[in-house]
């Protein structure tokens, strides 16, 4: 409702409210990305506007000592430097709504384009071959977590390497998916919230595989019949179209991404969003502006699984 007005001094409400369309885009961004299911939010703070930095404070590792009765302790005085989540990135959008259209279409415009918005949003944060998230954080995994010879305690568990990705069939995948949780148990990882990042065609691969028989997917419809892939040996598994791909040896192959939530942490907030009536024609022009940034505050909890199509 609008705030009265002196007599003689048009209304402009209605047309756009700031702050409801703000956080509805956000929502709408968020509930079609998969970095807020991967990753944790925890320090999106007060984020104002880009170049803001977010630090986060680490828990020390505590040493557990032997003890003889009748030693001497060893007094530790625990240190662990701080991390900052540096908010250095910035995607906007800026487009018009003619009047005539507003008033002569049948379908809310502002609603369905806020649909599009969050969703090309999300393919330009994520894309993994456009500098996008997906392109850049497999590659901070830690070193015993990708590779020919991964394992922190075994360092024979093959996660595939460059001229050697391996090769998925029916007949396989669920064994690259148990040693990806592998490679995370040798790393002490919690196999709570754990996520799996997959190509399309890995995902229709499982939905052919022995696990579309619902009993041993442990769920009470089969993966075949109901298209959710569910979880997996403690995985949640989520299919995109985002992942990195390369051109290895004449084969295309994919950096399929294993984690914890707490390995990454993704932030993000929409710190512009207004409307403006055009100067040159008669419509309102809408923009916002999103900030956002990310770490991978620990590798250790990340395995890149590099794979093609057997």
């Amino acid at each position: 409702m609008a705030v009265d007005a002196a007599g003689g001094t048009p209304q402009y409400s209605g047309t756009f409210v700031p702050e409801i369309w703000s956080a509805n885009l956000l929502v709408k961004f968020y509930s079609a990305t998969v970095l807020a299911a991967i990753s944790n939010t925890d320090y999106e703070g007060n984020i104002r506007d880009s170049g803001d930095k977010v630090i986060i404070r680490q828990v020390p590792d505590i040493t557990i000592r032997s003890y003889n009765k009748n030693q001497s302790l060893v007094i530790q005085r625990p240190e662990a430097p701080n991390k900052e989540l540096e908010i250095d990135k910035a995607e906007y959008f800026n487009f018009i709504c003619d009047d005539i259209d507003k008033h002569q279409t049948d379908i809310h415009l502002m609603d369905s384009w806020s649909d599009d918005a969050g969703e090309q949003m999300k393919v330009k944060i994520e894309d993994g071959n456009d500098s996008g998230v997906l392109s850049t954080i497999y590659s901070d995994a830690h070193a015993s977590n990708a590779g020919a010879s991964a394992g922190a305690k075994s360092g024979d568990i093959n996660m595939g390497a460059t001229g050697a990705a391996i090769v998925l069939t029916t007949t396989d995948i669920l064994t690259t998916i148990i040693n990806a949780g592998l490679v995370l148990d040798e790393q002490n990882v919690p196999g709570s919230q754990r996520s799996f990042v997959i190509p399309p065609w890995m995902a229709a691969m499982i939905k052919l595989s022995d696990l579309k028989d619902a009993s041993l997917a442990g769920d009470a419809t089969s993966i075949a019949r109901n298209g959710k892939l569910g979880m997996i040996d403690r995985f949640t598994l989520y299919g995109s179209n985002l992942l990195t791909s390369v051109t290895d040896g004449g084969n295309t192959a994919w950096h399929a991404i294993a984690c914890q939530r707490h390995a990454l942490t993704f932030a993000a907030q929409m710190v512009k969003m207004e409307s403006l009536r055009s100067e040159s024609t008669f419509g309102t022009l809408v923009r916002g502006l999103n900030v956002y940034g990310y770490k991978v505050l620990k590798p250790e909890a990340m395995v890149d699984v590099y794979i093609r199509k057997g």
